[in-house]
């Protein structure tokens, strides 16, 4: 079993989409890394949907500058597109930063109605001789969340070593929380720690959450229109100030507006390629920041530590969200938005009732409400671009998330429908949706809008 730990759900990366764009450039990162020789010449193909909605997702941006052996837990959104105009200028992409071969973004060849079988969002990479035959060539999977696979290889990118309490299920996970007398942070902790210094685990998880307020930040500072041509202006700076002055002391009247307002920031910054927290993908990465400050805002624990506060709200969020790794998908273009922002939803509902004192029990609980009423969720991204309907389905999940945790509170934790049960339903739901709703702008909102 591989275990996927906190650092693997909540990396550092760069807008808008984690299967389209940090996924991308990380497989295009790994092929140059592998090549036992600098090429003459390189070739890029993508397919299904990552064709279909790459330029809107910043795909073909992403693979070039991969390609030139940058990571996007390294890159600024300014060195992106430092990068592209330059590439675009003189015709050549630097391969490993180094060694010059000719390629635009017009040169990628785009499949969108070929899927292959492991995954729909698929790329091919072939370095070439100077004679143009492939020396070597390389099929990679972005399987969702940053996460790639490279054809032939089947482990995932995460983390190597034993830990001593693993998991693939909640039922697994409850079982190791009831016979150590520990909650689902503490197991999910123990496990981290087999693998790295405790310190360290709690400092990785401090820098994210920094991350993600710095995002949050950075979105309520940043005025104007969102790229891409829909003509979205960015609304987060505007409710702030509203904010500053109808709500000058954080009255608890106010908690939704916060939570909308986080989840806004953080995904109107995600939208303009700006630096986000995957969580545990881009297309959601607005609900565990926006419930997370909740939870250190209008908690009973909110007078106490904010650090413990996060790294207990983290560790939580991403025990859940393993499980949904594991057993169905957090990709949109696998399964619709369900695995996207209904895994978010779950993973953050079930951390904020762990903060309110929830019992594991409990916590499964909130995680399994949330979950439950975003089954169905369609990926229908207006114009191929994560603003409509992405931006305030955000804040909506994140509400919903809030509204999972006070339920579950009020119960004793046993219920009907198990977390389990409801993953499983989300991966069989996704599977038979039709490919039109996952992430390919051709069904729903994307053909019914019309783009300005």
């Amino acid at each position: 079993m591989t275990y996927i730990g906190v650092f693997d759900l909540f990396t550092i990366g760069i807008g808008p989409s984690s299967s389209h764009t940090v996924g991308p450039m990380r497989a295009a990162a790994e092929f140059v890394a592998r090549l036992a020789q600098p090429p003459a010449a390189v070739a890029v193909d993508l397919y299904g949907s990552l064709a279909a909605t790459g330029a809107g997702h910043g795909t073909l941006a992403a693979v070039l500058v991969g390609l030139e052996g940058r990571q996007p837990d390294g890159v600024s959104a300014a060195e992106v597109a430092e990068r592209i105009a330059r590439i675009e200028a003189d015709g050549t992409v630097r391969i490993g930063d180094a060694t010059p071969v000719p390629l635009r973004t017009e040169d990628i060849r785009l499949h969108p109605l070929t899927v292959h079988g492991r995954h729909t969002n698929a790329m091919r990479f072939a370095a070439l001789r100077g004679d143009g035959s492939v020396a070597e060539e390389a099929v990679y999977y972005s399987v969702g969340g940053g996460f790639i696979v490279r054809d032939g290889e089947e482990r995932e990118q995460a983390d190597d070593g034993v830990v001593p309490h693993p998991f693939s299920t909640a039922a697994e996970l409850l079982a190791h929380c009831e016979a150590e007398g520990a909650s689902i942070a503490d197991i999910a902790l123990r496990n981290e720690a087999a693998l790295r210094a405790p310190e360290d685990v709690r400092a990785g998880i401090l820098r994210i959450r920094d991350a993600m307020v710095e995002c949050y930040t950075a979105g309520t500072r940043t005025e104007g229109m969102l790229p891409g041509g829909l003509g979205v202006v960015r609304r987060a700076p505007a409710w702030r100030a509203r904010l500053a002055v109808e709500d000058p002391d954080r009255s608890p009247l106010f908690a939704q507006e916060w939570i909308n307002l986080v989840a806004l920031a953080v995904n109107e910054e995600n939208a303009a390629g700006g630096r986000v927290v995957t969580a545990p993908t881009n297309g959601a990465a607005g609900i565990i920041p926006a419930v997370l400050h909740h939870a250190a805002h209008y908690t009973p624990r909110a007078t106490g530590s904010h650090d413990d506060i996060a790294v207990e709200f983290l560790l939580t969020a991403a025990a859940i969200g393993s499980i949904y790794k594991q057993r169905a998908s957090i990709s949109g273009a696998e399964v619709g938005c369900q695995g996207e922002v209904g895994s978010a939803s779950s993973m953050a509902a079930g951390a904020l009732a762990a903060i309110l004192g929830g019992t594991p029990a409990q916590v499964e609980n909130a995680a399994e409400i949330a979950m439950e009423h975003n089954l169905g969720l369609t990926c229908d991204p207006v114009g191929g671009l994560v603003q409509i309907p992405c931006i305030e389905r955000n804040a909506i999940a994140s509400g919903k998330a809030v509204n999972a945790a006070k339920m579950a509170m009020w119960g004793d934790g046993t219920h009907r429908v198990s977390l389990d049960t409801v993953i499983e339903t989300m991966r069989q739901t996704g599977r038979d949706m039709s490919e039109k709703y996952k992430e390919t702008a051709m069904a729903g909102l994307a053909v019914n809008v019309v783009e300005c």
